[in-house]
């Protein structure tokens, strides 16, 4: 029984992007900067690719997981609104990241 599935590229930059969120949110706790938002980003992207890919187990042959993500959605399903939620904030703590590390250039340029 063979299901639809993304591509193996989408694969690879979902699975780099979420071991570079966790390599990098764990650098922020070792450095002591922005400890409480790193250790929610830990959490989120340890937590959402495992809820994601239990609950897409059951989906239809002929949908792939993101298909499946967003009828979930539109039907209310829990796990859907914790897993946008999580992705979501991903890309919050990604936006703040970079800020903060571009405010710590320029004061040091500054100086």
């Amino acid at each position: 029984m063979y299901f639809e599935t993304l591509p193996s590229w989408f694969w690879v930059i979902y699975y780099l992007f979420l071991l570079t969120t966790l390599g990098s949110a764990i650098f922020c706790i070792v450095k002591k900067t922005m400890r409480s938002l790193s250790f929610l980003s830990i959490v989120f992207s340890i937590t959402v690719p495992i809820v994601s890919m239990l609950n897409s187990i059951e989906r239809a042959n002929e949908a792939n997981e993101f298909e499946h993500l967003i009828s979930q959605l539109q039907l209310g399903a829990v796990w859907s609104i914790f897993t946008i939620a999580g992705y979501l904030y991903l890309v919050v703590w990604w936006i703040l990241f970079f800020f903060k590390r571009r405010s710590k250039n320029r004061v040091i340029i500054l100086n």
